[in-house]
């Protein structure tokens, strides 16, 4: 199984277009958003394309593909117009012998660890920045913000597929690959 993970759409139907082209165009099964969807939050300016009629759309006719965590910018509000559960703080993938502890990052995150064995994955969202780090005993991952870089960063997602981690721009460029 492929899936495509982001995180941070934060309402923008331009990214979120983007994005969901580059779901199809890199083949996955599944599509995996670390929080914050729709609202922009009163933190970050507004994105382009700032329309989250539109990308809840966008989404909802997805909703088959899609795997949630809620962001800090998310509500019960928005659960009420998504077709798809946006309101766990976490999920958890099984890789067999390690697993992927999926969340936005607001809650748990390198300051706050969830319970991890050795070679298991924090992946989350929330910082806007893509890294790839191995902490020791465990690998920290983000896929960055489809529509809000910070640091300099690109728009993008990253990809799991048989073990292989890849980070992706926006246009399908390839930035980084780490395999587990």
């Amino acid at each position: 199984m492929k899936w495509l993970i982001a995180s941070d759409i934060h309402g923008s139907a331009v990214y979120c277009a983007q994005l969901l082209e580059a779901y199809q165009r890199e083949g996955a099964d599944r599509l995996l958003l670390l929080g914050d969807l729709l609202y922009h939050g009163p933190r970050n300016g507004l994105p382009e394309g700032y329309d989250p009629k539109a990308v809840l759309e966008m989404l909802n006719a997805r909703k088959q593909d899609i795997l949630s965590v809620r962001g800090n910018c998310d509500a019960e509000v928005d659960q009420m117009v998504l077709a798809f559960p946006i309101l766990a703080d976490y999920c958890l993938l099984d890789l067999g012998d390690r697993m992927i502890f999926a969340t936005h990052g607001h809650h748990y995150n390198e300051s706050n660890l969830p319970p991890l064995h050795q070679g298991d994955v924090l992946l989350h969202g929330h910082t806007h920045v893509p890294v790839c780090a191995s902490r020791g005993t465990y690998l920290y991952c983000n896929p960055g913000s489809v529509s809000l870089p910070k640091e300099n960063s690109y728009r993008g997602y990253m990809t799991l597929q048989n073990r292989r981690l890849t980070w992706r721009d926006l246009e399908g460029n390839l930035q980084q690959e780490f395999q587990l």
